[in-house]
């Protein structure tokens, strides 16, 4: 499912224009950003979490060359679902 599916099944089960579900798919995006970029969390019960993930400098190769380099430290996005969402995947009930 991509953005566009994603507002019109929005939009079809809130019973409200695709622009008012557009708008709110937009803030959603933008609150978990800005929280995540501050160094916060997002807990939703029942979905899951969304949390940084710092990882550290590594050594690596590259795989055209063999050459050995160095990995550059990153910070990273880590969803972690919910019982509730693991159920529903694994058509199970709660």
């Amino acid at each position: 499912m991509n953005k566009t599916e994603l507002v019109q099944s929005l939009a079809a089960a809130t019973e409200q224009p695709q622009a008012a579900a557009l708008r709110s798919v937009d803030a959603f995006v933008k609150i978990v950003s800005d929280e995540l970029a501050k160094g916060g969390e997002i807990l939703i019960p029942g979905f899951g979490s969304f949390k940084r993930s710092e990882r550290a400098e590594r050594a690596g190769r590259n795989p055209q060359t063999g050459e050995a380099l160095t990995i550059a430290a990153s910070t990273s996005v880590r969803f972690v679902p919910g019982a509730a969402l693991k159920a529903a995947i694994n058509n199970k009930s709660e």
